[in-house]
């Protein structure tokens, strides 16, 4: 199956979708960034993140990356999602099999 690729800025995401992300990329978001061409041929900078539905690219730059982590107190001053958190969103979202897919494999 062909999944639409969606390219959204984080701001605009669902709450929901936002823990989720939280939860695939617990010490932040820089190292995960890739960087593509869009349809009109510009060099983009988004963090890939894959539900049953869609791929979205969130995008955002390094920069933008780093103040996201800065200023959310779900993660530490280490821009590591802090564990209550964590423990809190597995538990909200524990019945969601994309999030924990790969679990299984180590």
């Amino acid at each position: 199956m062909n999944k639409p690729r969606v390219i959204q800025n984080y701001e605009k995401l669902s709450k929901e979708i936002q823990e989720q992300i939280k939860l695939v990329y617990p010490a932040g978001y820089i190292d995960y960034l890739i960087e593509f061409t869009n349809a009109k041929g510009e060099l983009v900078s988004a963090l890939p993140f894959e539900t049953d539905e869609k791929i979205y690219m969130v995008r955002m730059s390094v920069r933008k990356a780093q103040e996201l982590v800065d200023n959310d107190s779900d993660f530490d001053e280490d821009g590591v999602l802090l564990t209550s958190k964590r423990e809190k969103y597995e538990d909200k979202y524990s019945d969601v099999d994309y999030l924990f897919e790969d679990e299984d494999d180590d």
